[in-house]
């Protein structure tokens, strides 16, 4: 049997934009991406602490050295520039690789810089 667990998660990130003239997604430093082994055009969850919203979509990378955290398309009515979310992306594991497995995790200041590392990051 397989089970899906989080593989990568930015927690605590801030929206810094929104764009509903784009064709859809989040877009995401792409150092962030990387160090929580995140790929460009993955599917992620996008959970908005500040008003409880989720959405699916798909991760697309950002400039390097930038807080950008730009909902995009449709998504954009899911949130506004300020607002706390949290992106998580999921891998299938074997029960075997699941009981060892640990996820890659950064959480973000309200500058989105980040705080702190967890999970195999530690």
């Amino acid at each position: 049997m397989n089970v899906i667990l989080c593989k990568s998660k930015i927690h605590k990130a801030r929206i810094t934009d929104c764009d509903l003239n784009y064709e859809g997604s989040l877009e995401i430093n792409i150092d962030y991406m990387q160090e929580v082994g995140m790929r460009p055009y993955e599917k992620i969850l996008v959970v908005n602490a500040t008003n409880g919203e989720r959405l699916e979509t798909y991760a697309i990378p950002g400039p390097a050295g930038t807080p950008v955290f730009r909902l995009n398309g449709a998504a954009a009515r899911r949130g506004f520039r300020g607002d706390m979310i949290t992106i998580m992306s999921f891998g299938m594991f074997s029960e075997q690789e699941a009981d060892d497995f640990k996820p890659k995790i950064i959480v973000l200041d309200e500058n989105n810089k980040i705080t702190a590392r967890k999970g195999s990051l530690i």
